[in-house]
């Protein structure tokens, strides 16, 4: 069983009578990673500002590793690597340079452990190098190296692949997993490119107007809410076929082309096959329509142009 790496209870924060973040429960598990998304000021930002002390808790609890945030600051903070905003780094600077500065506000971080952090992200070619030379990617790979450098247990990054090219997308995808299933760090993403999140996340946030609206795993958002999903079945006479099913099965039933398309779970898909074809009608294909993230969180927070992913 995984352990919780991160659980917040109630998080709420109130600026002038106005609830940023109102009342916010979830659970992080160990290697899980966890996508956090949300319209600009829906106060997502503002709740990874209170998990990560950078902003003071109005009410509610947080505990990293069973570490209370408010009882034993130091401890549970130790526990959290982040990169919340651009990590500020000097370009004049080797990134081994860089690197160093940053080991020097912790205790006990050696050479040795810089080095295999640095070997870790990949850049053991470059590290001597001036940062003013790095690329974008290897920047951010830098960014995640100063993150790591005090054995966190947990990973929290705001925006990790902004501006990335593909390859370079794919290369933090790659690695994150990595970092999450071989050396069990809990990750916690926030990102405005939905597919993205899709590809790289096992469990998605929404939060909207400071509450939080939906915690789903990407499988839950694929199948559907109830445990069903749209599958399409191609037949030689939709509209008998689609009667058919509403009489026998009871299920709302779309016609598009030659195709039925009804909300099925996925134990009913050979018994609604099986009597078709017991009517004489001849299958074609079937397709699972699978939900994607974007339908679930245009469904959550409106099409409202002002409603922009931060």
């Amino acid at each position: 069983m995984p352990k919780i790496t991160l659980k917040v209870k109630n998080l709420t924060k109130i600026y002038n009578e106005r609830r940023a973040v109102d009342n916010v429960s979830f659970e992080v598990l160990e290697s899980e990673i966890f996508g956090f998304l949300g319209p600009n000021g829906a106060g997502k930002t503002t709740a990874i500002k209170m998990i990560t002390g950078l902003s003071k808790i109005t009410s509610g609890e947080v505990w990293i590793c069973g570490y209370s945030i408010k009882k034993s600051f130091e401890k549970a903070i130790n526990m959290i690597g982040a990169i919340i905003e651009t990590p500020t780094m000097y370009s004049y600077m080797t990134g081994y340079q860089n690197l160093k500065y940053y080991a020097s506000l912790y205790k006990g971080i050696s050479k040795d452990r810089i080095m295999q952090i640095v070997e870790l992200v990949g850049l053991e070619k470059r590290i001597n190098e001036p940062l003013k030379n790095y690329s974008l990617g290897m920047r951010q790979r830098l960014g995640i190296a100063q993150a790591l450098l005090h054995n966190p247990k947990i990973l929290i990054l705001d925006e990790p692949t902004n501006g990335l090219d593909p390859n370079g997308i794919l290369e933090v995808r790659k690695f994150l997993k990595y970092l999450a299933t071989k050396m069990n760090i809990s990750i916690i993403i926030s990102s405005h490119i939905l597919a993205e999140m899709e590809l790289i996340c096992d469990t998605i946030a929404i939060i909207d107007n400071g509450q939080l609206k939906e915690i789903k795993t990407i499988d839950q958002i694929k199948n559907g809410q109830s445990g069903t999903q749209k599958v399409a079945i191609k037949v030689n006479y939709p509209n008998y076929a689609g009667k058919l099913i509403m009489e026998k099965f009871n299920l709302n039933v779309e016609l598009a082309g030659s195709n039925i398309i009804c909300n099925a779970s996925e134990n009913m898909i050979p018994s609604i096959i099986s009597f078709l074809t017991s009517k004489q009608l001849a299958i074609f294909g079937v397709k699972m329509q699978v939900k994607s993230l974007e339908e679930m969180f245009l469904s959550i927070v409106g099409e409202n142009p002002n409603n922009q992913i931060s």
